[in-house]
């Protein structure tokens, strides 16, 4: 069993759309999020693409989220911060999050943009070669959401005052900034910065090439460098798809849907010897009796569980309800209304 019951019950879409009308994706991700409200989930987030068929602006869509609901959080899991400047990321960040009433959960991660090469003329064309990439980026983003000074002047020129910090300020961000980490690197980084850790379906072999205990290790490792110690926060995000109440059509595509994806999960993928943890399709029941006997689940007591990308509406429709109404309480969540 799982050290104790789970407390916060998530979700996670990518939100894609199609290019010829993309209005109408955006507005399924919306609705999805109210939907994971109305069923008592803790908190949605969404996921970062640019140059894609994704939600390229997930502050943007949370924004508009935070006027659509009330209770539930809402995260980016995760902002590639090689895109960003920290400073103008820090007001976008403290203002959704003050308009959402102090429910914004940013997730962010480092390393150089995708497709770097092909992008860099657009994205750097002057500082290409020189941007710096690194864990600094995050630390930068850090101080400037936690109050440090972004100017070294703060005072009145004319009729208009300026602050030397981030404007606005929301207190309580600072503390709900969350890093997505899949080595133990990333993991103890995160810990010595004081943020929460986002773990996935997505891991570096680096000691094991078990899935879960290379996961179990990550957790460890964060909480060893955390000022908080085993008390600090950890989301696990695993592809999770309970067929309680699904159709006979929607088993047979959920089984199809995780068997063509089951190939990447048995040996390490690429020079980087990254890990996929398999989807785990079935009942509730079978679903809690597997995250049980996950050596990382046990360590943990939020999730975030990933929809599948490419499903329909009505999909995730089903899978929400189910994960909401009887794999949740399975795992010993209680929603939150």
């Amino acid at each position: 069993m799982s050290a104790e019951p789970l407390r916060k019950l998530g979700f996670l879409t990518i939100g894609l759309f199609d290019p010829a009308d993309p209005r109408a994706g955006h507005e399924t991700t919306l609705e999805v999020i109210e939907l994971g409200e109305r069923l008592g989930f803790d908190s949605a987030w969404v996921r970062h693409r640019h140059l894609q068929y994704g939600i390229s602006s997930p502050v943007a869509v949370l924004a508009a989220a935070s006027q659509r609901t009330s209770r539930i959080h809402l995260g980016t899991a995760v902002i590639p911060l090689g895109w960003e400047n920290p400073l103008r990321l820090a007001e976008d960040l403290a203002t959704v999050d003050i308009l959402a009433g102090g429910r914004l959960n940013p997730g962010v991660s480092v390393g150089p943009p995708m497709n770097y090469d092909e992008v860099k003329d657009a994205l750097y064309p002057d500082t290409a070669d020189v941007e710096d990439f690194s864990h600094t980026r995050v630390r930068r983003l850090l101080d400037l959401v936690r109050g440090e000074r972004a100017s070294t002047f703060s005072g009145t020129k004319g009729f208009e005052a300026f602050s030397d910090r981030v404007q606005p300020h929301s207190p309580g961000l600072g503390s709900r900034l969350w890093y997505g980490g899949g080595s133990l690197g990333s993991a103890r980084r995160a810990g010595e910065s004081g943020m929460n850790l986002l773990t996935s379906s997505v891991v570096q072999a680096e000691e094991s090439e078990d899935f879960a205990e290379i996961q179990l290790s990550h957790i460890r490792e964060f909480r060893a460098h955390h000022p908080d110690g085993d008390k600090a926060r950890v989301s696990q995000g695993l592809v999770v798809i309970p067929t309680d109440s699904a159709t006979a059509e929607q088993r047979a595509k959920y089984l199809a849907y995780a068997e063509s994806r089951t190939p990447r999960t048995t040996t390490p993928q690429g020079p980087r010897r990254m890990m996929f943890a398999p989807d785990i399709v079935g009942t509730s029941a079978e679903i809690a009796d597997r995250l049980h006997a996950h050596a990382a689940f046990r360590e943990v007591s939020e999730v975030a569980f990933a929809l599948p990308f490419a499903f329909d509406r009505a999909d995730y429709v089903q899978i929400l309800t189910d994960i909401a109404t009887h794999l949740g309480p399975a795992l010993g969540w209680q929603p939150t209304t």
